[in-house]
């Protein structure tokens, strides 16, 4: 297969598709960030005030960590025989949420590829149609030439008898 060939069979694939359309979700987000920045700049006392009471929550989470690991020792046994049907579950929503994100991604770097060569196919258009004139004039000063070459041509050769 020729070079063309191979890169054309490649941006018609699924998962050329699927990595334009995470670029493009990643160039959305990248735009959301400075809003984002500001927000939470915004939000700098209420972080502050948050902070401040950071010690004594700790503390008080301490106190409840111990109740708890106590209650956990005796439900261990509880978890770790229910821990591999809820591993298979969780396996199976993660998979079917990849296939959807990936499905979604596909379908975004669709749009985003037509859109990218609908713009390349009209600007190539305008380039053409900009280039015609030149291209016609060049057309006709060589039509005109050969038309002259001829016509010359002609009239000096002349048959013998």
């Amino acid at each position: 297969m020729t070079l063309a060939t191979e890169v054309k069979k490649l941006a018609e694939s699924k998962p050329f598709y699927a990595v334009a359309g995470a670029g493009d979700f990643a160039v959305e987000k990248l735009r959301e960030l400075p809003e984002q920045i500001q927000k939470l700049q915004s939000r700098r006392e209420e972080i502050r005030e948050a902070a401040r009471d950071l010690p004594e929550k700790a503390r008080l989470f301490a106190g409840k960590a111990e109740v708890y690991a106590k209650d956990f020792g005796d439900k261990a046994e509880v978890y770790a025989k229910d821990f591999p049907e809820k591993a298979r579950t969780y396996a199976d929503q993660f998979t079917g949420k990849a296939v959807e994100i990936y499905e979604e991604f596909a379908s975004r770097g669709r749009k985003v590829v037509s859109k990218a060569s609908g713009e390349a196919a009209l600007e190539l258009e305008e380039v053409s149609e900009a280039a015609e004139p030149a291209i016609a004039t060049q057309a006709t000063k060589k039509s005109s030439r050969t038309t002259k070459t001829t016509s010359t041509s002609k009239t000096t050769s002349t048959p013998k008898a």
